[in-house]
Order: structure tokens, then sequence, then C-alpha cells
């Protein structure tokens, strides 16, 4: 066992629930994992009872993997409450998916992506995640029609090529019509 994996053993994370075969929180069948604690409180809010950390439950960050790793189809979305409220658990939660496997991991938070770029802390976890939905849900901006986003002032942050051009790059999701 070597460095990250020894930090990962003694972290845990928070959750509400781990949700397997999702099609609602990105593209494809997804395994998305609520986590406990979001300190925005979005009126309006889909998953108000997300906000107090104490709602969940701790598990082991190598025991999460483990689990999400068992499936080789299932790609990954952390969702909330805000994943961000425990960024250095999902961090490590990231790069632990990302070194053992190919899976596309979109996260779900109420900071903006500027926010999150100013925050040495927060901004942690960007290298290790492929698509940032951004932004507080905001009730009068509400628009049923988005694809996996629950309000217009929400962005799809195609991360990797935010980081490689230093500016914004949305994420383009086309359905292919069959």
């Amino acid at each position: 066992m070597i460095g990250s994996d020894i930090i990962s053993l003694a972290m845990n994370l928070f959750l509400l629930d781990i949700i397997e075969d999702t099609v609602v929180d990105g593209p494809g069948f997804r395994t998305s994992l609520y986590a406990a604690g979001c300190r925005h409180h979005c009126p309006g809010c889909h998953n108000p009872q997300s906000w107090e950390r104490e709602h969940g439950h701790a598990v082991g960050v190598e025991e999460v993997a483990e689990r999400l790793l068992t499936d080789p189809f299932s790609n990954i979305t952390f969702s909330g409450g805000d994943p961000l409220e425990q960024v250095e658990a999902f961090t490590e939660l990231a790069k632990l998916i990302k070194n053992k496997s190919k899976k596309n991991i979109w996260c779900y938070t109420g900071y903006r992506y500027e926010e999150v770029c100013r925050s040495a802390r927060l901004a942690q976890i960007l290298p290790y995640i492929d698509v940032l939905v951004d932004g507080r849900f905001n009730q009068h901006l509400r628009d049923t029609d988005l694809l996996f986003r629950g309000s217009s002032n929400q962005r799809l942050i195609d991360v990797p090529e935010s980081l490689l051009k230093g500016k914004i790059q949305l994420y383009d999701y086309s359905v292919i019509a069959v």
C-alpha cells in the first residue's frame, strides 16, 4: 500500500445513498452517490433532506471505491447534498476510480466553476472530474426540458477541456436519434 491508498483508508464519506443504474444524473447508466451535507439550501431544492450531514452515514472511501469498481459498465455521478462539502474524501475516491478504471465521473455542486477554481481546496477534485454540473438550483429558472440539471443557470462544464484551454468549455451532449 502506498501514500494515497493509506490516506483513502482513513477517510470517510458521509452519504445519504448510493443508487445504481440511474439514467437521470448524466448520460448512460450511472451509479450516483448522494452526499450528505449542503450549505447552499437552495429554495425549491429537490433533495432538502441532504442538507444536514447528520442525515447521512459514514462509509470508507476504499469500501465505496470497491463497490463502484465492481460494475464494469456504469459510470459515476457525485451528487447530493454537495460533494464539494467533503471535497477531500470525494477527491480521494475520484483518484482511486480513475487510477483503477476508465469510468467517466460527473459531479454536481452548488458552487460555480469560477468559485471552485479560485479555491485550492475545492479545485483539488477538478483533475479527476469529467463534467461539473455547477451552480445553485434557482426555482425561478427551473426548466424541466434541460438535460441533467434543474435550472437554466446551471452549466455542464467539460472539465478536462476547460483546464486545458484555461477557460470554461461547456459539455456538448448530443442525443443521437435512432
